[in-house]
């Protein structure tokens, strides 16, 4: 439990101040005077929240914040759900019924798998394809023929392990197939592709097969998740979407600060912003490589790096709290159970180079305190 928290990610845990490497506040926006500013505005104008479900009534802010998502995502629409997890949960289910086929990457997002769950208990085929295998995705669309219409559901970017999606191959065989890409690109909002809109559009080139979810509360520093997708659909959503009905909106003032991001994230400024968090992220890979440390990894801010037993895991990561370093220690099912433990180190834009050296140097101190899975490069 943190206490205070300062610009670089100390935070006080414990009466410890320790750096903390497990944030998604990836570029930093939550120290942003502009992203405070639109939030105190908003709390002024709207109150903490305005207690209702959106089928029943929205505040403007709400409107304008789905128009100005889908003008820098390039969607026709962008829908608004109180947090991806819940998007996810309300979406999937509603684009597939009877008749239709859910298939589902053994290593998605758990909610994912549970949003599979209840399109399954609603009567929908759904099966599950090989990690990040096109040609296992195939293979499982033909053998679930025929279908009346099929639903790929992925991650952008693999939150333990900070793996890529291969889109376009994937994309090649759902168009094949009659099939429709789900990417939960919510660790790629914000931090990769072109002014930060993601995985997809640098991708595929445009989102004619596919619907891309994405996250306001990680590097956006805001409140809740979205779905960009064709205008047709938008009301399908709404409509079917049991946690868009039933859950409650994102607050306003949140809702004020995301047109703030967009502007922040469609201007020059994000160049120099995401510049700051490549180089702190590739900083951290390149050390981590010099040690010989065994990483997933390495293409986004993600970096996780392989322990072995899940006991070892959270003995690493007391260690490194120890030497005033919050990391992630993670094991399964967040992670597959074969992989054991890893240490899940997460970068941020408004780290300070000196902090990745110095954890850096813990984690060369850990590998004398433990035997670490190594990558066969001698550290030097």
């Amino acid at each position: 439990m943190a206490d205070n928290l300062g610009p670089h990610r100390e935070m006080e845990v414990a009466g410890r101040c320790v750096i903390n490497f497990g944030s998604d506040s990836f570029l930093g926006l939550d120290q942003d005077p502009r992203v405070r500013q639109a939030i105190t505005h908003g709390l002024e104008k709207w109150g903490t929240h305005n207690g209702a479900s959106r089928v029943f009534s929205q505040v403007r802010a709400g409107v304008a914040a789905e128009q100005q998502l889908a003008a820098w995502l390039g969607t026709e629409e962008v829908l608004l759900f109180a947090s991806v997890s819940l998007a996810n949960l309300g979406a999937l289910p509603g684009l597939v019924g009877r008749g239709d086929l859910l298939a589902v990457d053994e290593q998605a997002h758990n909610s994912i798998q549970e949003a599979a769950k209840i399109a399954k208990a609603d009567g929908v085929c759904v099966v599950s394809f090989r990690h990040r295998d096109p040609g296992d995705l195939e293979r499982v669309l033909e053998n679930n023929e025929p279908y009346r219409l099929a639903v790929v559901a992925v991650d952008g970017v693999y939150s333990m392990t900070g793996a890529l999606a291969p889109l376009p191959e994937l994309n090649r065989v759902a168009l094949k197939r009659r099939a429709i890409l789900y990417v939960d690109d919510a660790h790629g909002t914000g931090v990769l592709g072109r002014n930060g809109r993601g995985t997809v559009l640098d991708a595929l080139g445009n989102y004619d097969n596919t619907f891309v979810v994405g996250s306001l509360s990680k590097a956006f520093s805001c409140f809740g998740g979205f779905i960009g997708c064709p205008a047709r659909f938008k009301k399908l959503l709404k409509i079917r979407s049991n946690t868009y009905i039933f859950g409650g909106p994102v607050p306003p003032p949140y809702l004020e600060a995301i047109p703030v991001v967009c502007a922040i994230l469609a201007s020059p400024e994000y160049n120099e912003l995401h510049g700051r968090l490549q180089r702190n992220y590739q900083r951290l890979v390149r050390g981590a490589n010099r040690l010989g440390l065994a990483i997933l990894g390495g293409q986004t801010p993600i970096v996780s790096i392989l322990v072995g037993e899940e006991e070892a895991a959270f003995a690493a990561g007391h260690f490194l709290f120890e030497r005033g370093f919050f990391v992630q220690s993670v094991t399964f099912p967040a992670v597959p159970y074969h992989l054991g433990g890893v240490l899940r180190i997460q970068v941020n834009a408004n780290h300070e180079p000196e902090a990745i050296d110095r954890l850096l140097e813990e984690l060369k101190a850990l590998q004398k305190q433990m035997t670490l899975p190594v990558t066969g490069r001698s550290a030097g």
